[in-house]
Parts: C-alpha cells; sequence; structure tokens
C-alpha cells in the first residue's frame, strides 16, 4: 500500500494527521481562552463537549490521529537513520537552512508526548472520563471544569511549576509545529523558490496561533497564583 510503503505516502499520512491536529489545538486553545474572560462560558462549552457519542467519538478520533502521527513519524525517523547508515556519526558542518527542530523532531515528539499523559490525566480523566463514568476521580463536578483548572493552576507551589512546565512544554510545541507545518507544506509540493520564504512565515504564524491561546491561560493563572501566596 503506497500509503506505508512508498515515502510520498508516508509524508502524505504525517501531513494530514499532522493538519487535522493543528485543527483541533487551534479549536481546543481558543477554548481554553474563554477561561480568561468567563468562567460560566468555559463551563458551558464543557457541558456541551462532555458526555455525550460526538465527544466520544472525537475523543477516539483525536487519539487515532495522534497514535498514527506518532508512529509514522518514528517509522520515518528510523527510516531515514538507516538510509543514512554511518553517516550520521560523523562530524560535519551543519548543512545551511538545517533547524535544530528538524534535527529533532523525534526528541520533541516524545517531550510532547509526555507530557500530553499528564495532560490527559489532569484534565480528560478528571473531566471528560468522571462525567462519562460516574466514577469520582477529583473534589469538582466534571461539569464545573473551570473551578478544576483554578485550583489545579493557583495550588500553592505546585500550581506555579505546573505552569511553568506547561509553558515549557507550550515551547517544544511551537519548536515541533514550526517545523512540521513548513515540512508538511513541501510535502505538497511548495517547496520552490518563490514559496519558501512564504512557507517559513505561515509555520511561524500558525505555530503561533496554535501556542498562544494555551500561553495566555497559563500565564494568567500562574500570575494569579504567585499574587495568591
Amino acid at each position: 500500500m503506497w500509503l506505508k510503503d512508498s515515502s510520498i505516502g508516508r509524508k502524505f499520512v504525517m501531513a494530514l494527521s499532522g493538519a487535522a491536529l493543528v485543527l483541533f489545538l487551534l479549536f481546543h486553545g481558543c477554548m481554553n481562552l474563554a477561561l480568561v474572560f468567563s468562567e460560566e462560558a468555559y463551563n458551558t462549552i464543557c457541558r456541551l463537549l462532555g458526555a455525550n457519542w460526538y465527544a466520544v467519538i472525537g475523543s477516539l478520533g483525536i487519539a487515532f490521529l495522534v497514535l498514527v502521527h506518532f508512529c509514522y513519524g518514528l517509522y520515518l525517523t528510523i527510516q531515514n537513520r538507516a538510509a543514512r547508515g554511518n553517516d550520521r556519526y560523523e562530524v560535519r558542518a551543519k548543512k545551511e537552512g538545517v533547524t535544530w527542530e528538524s534535527e529533532n523532531m523525534l526528541i520533541l515528539g516524545f517531550i510532547i508526548l509526555g507530557f500530553l499523559i499528564l495532560h490527559l490525566y489532569n484534565f480528560w480523566f478528571k473531566m471528560q472520563f468522571a462525567e462519562l463514568t460516574g466514577i469520582e476521580t477529583g473534589a469538582f463536578d466534571p461539569q464545573n471544569g473551570a473551578a478544576y483548572v483554578k485550583a489545579l493552576f493557583t495550588e500553592p507551589v505546585w500550581g506555579q511549576i505546573y505552569c511553568v512546565l506547561y509553558l515549557l512544554w507550550l515551547v517544544v510545541l511551537w519548536l515541533h509545529l514550526n517545523h512540521g507545518v513548513g515540512s508538511a507544506m513541501t510535502s505538497m509540493g511548495l517547496n520552490n523558490l518563490k514559496w519558501q520564504k512564504r512557507v517559513e512565515v505561515i509555520s511561524t504564524v500558525v505555530a503561533t496561533l496554535v501556542v498562544l491561546p494555551f500561553a495566555v491561560v497559563a500565564l494568567f493563572y500562574l500570575g494569579m497564583g504567585i499574587g495568591m501566596l
């Protein structure tokens, strides 16, 4: 099958799954941004996306996309390293246009995945899972997500540590997206001299738009938590 056996097919799957995940992150970031302006609005969104059939299907779809994107990324990295053979051990000047993140996408991916597991435990497990199953997983009503997020991010000491870790994770996510979006566009044929600079700008803009709402929320609660100390 060309989606698995050919280099173009594998890159196409990476680009398609990555684009879908970017759209999800944009939506999720905008949803989270409601916390800064109205806790009631955020809770309304949580109720709409809580224990219902379309939320479950959406969650399963996102999990599938993450799995496909990660597995294909791991597969491509292993194949690229095998193709280079002993050349990868040679000390040589860095090629022009090759960024640090482009050479370390797998490492960035593992960091993102690791924090994603923690994020899912703190939010999906304690909110949507609790609402779906009726199993108590925390001290807050699953439908009062705003109260839970506020308590988590403003908890003395640990809340501030979590906010800082969250912001560092967002930096890693930005680096991953900044290269990934450009790589996806290149895979679609936008790799000529005319589009090269445009692709770089678009990648930076998309990565920033995805990360910024999450960062605003983290900084908002970091400031609130410090003020409560």
